[in-house]
């Protein structure tokens, strides 16, 4: 089942009861999802994670620190990733999520190549980790990213997906139209996904989108639907999702407007697959 989320709480989820009211109010965008942020650290209530460990009505990812650093030239910062990787898979399962999406790293002052390595060796390292406590099912997705300098191209997030069958590409259409300055060719992504991961994968890849402004290094800031200068378009991308029968979990970061603009998304695919 394909899954439609909000990344965090939108602006119009206002003075709404956290985490109690967040079933109706997606709901009623006909919305299926929710990617719990932790961007700034896993300080989740276990009041917070009862309530998500204990419902069934919407789908829950979880996004890991942004702090985590897969590819440092530094082992003690790369052994803390991992750490912090399998603290956030602890938590996924808590709340009944299982994936968890992990930036990719950044490259520093070594070459891509260089970089790639220790990301590899610091995923590998975290999925056994996950495996010792018995957190086998919780699915690692290395994200694509906005920047230039950083690790995150299509090719790199495919090469570390390579190195477990249980990670899924998290493919940010926004962040790859930002670092590609506006050209992306969503039947290349789909493909290259497919040929290098197979379409099992293909099928069940893990999904950030939003329109995002970008400059000559990449990604600046996420926009709303609303926004026309910048891209991507859902459209295209839905299109692909439908023609290869792909079941993606969808996540919205638009800058605010999260649930609006997953709505839109949800709407365009439900009309195309003739629902009314």
């Amino acid at each position: 089942m394909i899954i439609f989320a909000t990344a965090g709480k939108p602006e119009s989820f206002g003075k709404l009861n956290y985490p109690k009211d967040l079933p109706a109010y997606l709901k009623g965008f006909g919305l299926n999802g929710f990617e719990v942020q932790c961007g700034r650290g896993i300080n989740i209530s276990d009041e917070v994670k009862n309530f998500f460990g204990n419902q069934s009505e919407i789908s829950v990812s979880l996004h890991t620190p942004y702090y985590v650093s897969i590819s440092s030239v530094d082992p003690e910062t790369r052994n803390k990733s991992a750490g912090i990787i399998l603290e956030s898979a602890k938590t996924a399962k808590q709340i009944g999520a299982r994936r968890i999406v992990v930036h990719s790293g950044s490259c520093a002052k070594m070459s891509r190549s260089d970089a790639m390595t220790l990301a590899r060796e610091t995923l590998t390292k975290a999925r056994n980790m996950l495996d010792e406590a018995k957190l086998s099912d919780i699915i690692i997705c290395p994200e694509t990213m906005g920047k230039i300098n950083q690790l995150g191209t299509l090719d790199e997030v495919l090469d570390l997906c390579l190195t477990d069958e249980r990670m899924y590409p998290c493919v940010d259409f926004g962040h790859l139209n930002a670092r590609e300055h506006g050209h992306i060719n969503y039947d290349d992504i789909f493909n290259q996904i497919e040929n290098k991961l197979g379409a099992e994968r293909l099928k069940k890849i893990h999904v950030h989108f939003s329109k995002i402004e970008y400059s000559e290094g990449g990604e600046k800031k996420h926009l709303t639907f609303e926004d026309t200068v910048y891209g991507p378009d859902y459209e295209p991308m839905l299109d692909r999702v439908l023609a290869r029968g792909a079941e993606p979990f969808i996540v919205c970061e638009s800058d605010g407007t999260q649930a609006e603009d997953c709505a839109l998304m949800k709407k365009y695919y439900s009309q195309r697959r003739g629902e009314t």
